[in-house]
């Protein structure tokens, strides 16, 4: 039986729900870079690095490439990439969107709030 293209694209980017894997791929972004350097970059165990790596070289998005002892990692197409960019598109939209949101939060805080009955007769003290 098929999977529907809905499920594909709902593991797909369950695949890619990993902070991890989505540092490692916005570092390929610019080129092979071997597991030493991936390791000085994110700083995480080993072991942890290399099981987030078998998830991306399993579902395709990712290669592994041996020089003599050094194995590098690099991104199986540029698609990844386009859709890295795009993602960091819509989050600035969403935070710019955010941003303005709280600045008439903000604002509306510093406007006195209208009484109903006249907000601007003086206080009787009672």
């Amino acid at each position: 039986m098929q999977v529907p293209l809905y499920q594909a694209k709902a593991e797909f980017f369950r695949m890619l729900g990993h902070p991890v894997r989505i540092r490692v791929l916005e570092l390929l972004q610019n080129g092979p870079i071997p597991v030493r350097d991936l390791l000085s970059e994110i700083e995480i165990e080993p072991s942890s690095l290399s099981q987030q790596l078998a998830v991306l070289r399993r579902s395709g998005i990712v290669v592994s490439i041996r020089e003599g002892s050094t194995v590098s990692y690099a991104l199986a197409g540029g698609d990844v990439a386009e859709l890295l960019r795009a993602a960091r598109r819509i989050l600035t939209e969403l935070i710019a969107g955010q941003n303005e949101l709280l600045a008439e939060l903000q604002q509306a805080d510093l406007q006195p709030a209208l009484i109903p009955g006249g907000a601007d007769r003086p206080s009787t003290g009672l």
